[in-house]
């Protein structure tokens, strides 16, 4: 039977899914990821391999998400938030250890290919994948295919500066690229806290200003209104150059009910066209979309 191994290789834990070739899910196990020690975290992948292929009695690909991607460049791991990866020729190192080819993206291309090939976006020919959390992600999936790019960073959306930015929203909050006013500064679950202080010196997570919104509160509100605006002037750039037919969004920002109908509404002025037919759409899969993503990655023959 064709199995489909995949590893969502996160900061704090590693998990791994056997698919069959319909999506069904045969296996799923995760372990704690273990704290600033690559060689550990490459043993740790390949005990769960070990493990799910020996408990089904069969052998399977095997593909990985992990936060940064492959330099074109180098072979090795950058911009990843996990420190210890960075530099490091993880596909390669896996490939020996597993004896067989490994095929390894950015965590966000595998949320977006999961939500193409059988998620929110099942069938659509261009999907934008959103992950919007702790930071500001993005892939991109043309026909079931992810676009990694000439750089291997198509699309990493969330360091651009925020689109048309008002007077007010200049130069922008620090970010930590180096730079001012990057789009995860302000759409990322501490941004909306932060802008949140910023007008009203009251330190709240995002859950409990979306809370304070829906109960009226008028100054969570107008942050509300705030982040959907954001929202919808840095998808529009993504519209008016990817064009998708459909763009889904992750992450725990995506829980913002209000989000899937204000934001289509307020994109209408920024994009460059007499009507906008992209739909704006919930993860099917929601957390899980990254490690079945990662299971799609290869050709299963």
């Amino acid at each position: 039977m064709p199995l489909r191994l995949g590893i969502d290789l996160g900061g704090t834990k590693i998990e791994i899914i056997a698919l069959t070739e319909q999506g069904e899910i045969l296996a799923r196990e995760r372990v704690s990821t273990p704290s600033n020690d690559y060689k550990a975290i490459v043993q740790a992948i390949v005990n769960l391999v070990q493990m799910v292929e020996q408990r089904l009695g069969a052998q399977g690909t095997v593909g990985v998400g992990t936060p940064g991607a492959i330099s074109p460049a180098t072979g090795l791991i950058k911009n990843s938030n996990s420190v210890c990866l960075i530099g490091q020729p993880l596909d390669r190192d896996l490939s020996e250890a597993l004896q067989r080819p490994i095929k390894l993206t950015n965590d966000a291309n595998c949320f977006a290919l999961s939500e193409a090939i059988d998620g929110a976006a099942a069938g659509a020919e261009v999907v934008f994948g959103v992950i919007i959390g702790t930071g500001t992600g993005g892939g991109i999936v043309i026909n079931q295919q992810v676009l990694t790019g000439i750089n291997g960073i198509a699309g990493e959306w969330g360091h651009n500066p925020l689109p048309w930015p008002q007077t007010e929203e200049l130069p922008g909050p620090s970010c930590y690229c180096g730079k001012q006013g990057c789009i995860e500064t302000f759409l990322s679950g501490p941004g909306m806290a932060l802008d949140f202080y910023t007008v009203t010196g009251q330190s709240k997570k995002t859950p409990e200003i979306v809370a304070l919104a829906q109960a009226g509160d008028s100054a969570a509100k107008a942050c509300l209104s705030r982040y959907c605006d954001r929202l919808s002037r840095g998808l529009s750039s993504i519209i008016n150059i990817l064009d998708p037919n459909v763009i889904v969004l992750g992450g725990g920002m995506s829980n913002i009910e209000i989000l899937y109908t204000e934001v289509p509404r307020l994109w209408e002025k920024y994009v460059f066209s007499d009507r906008v037919d992209t739909v704006l759409k919930p993860a099917k899969y929601g957390d899980s979309s990254g490690v079945r993503g990662a299971a799609w990655l290869c050709p299963v023959s």
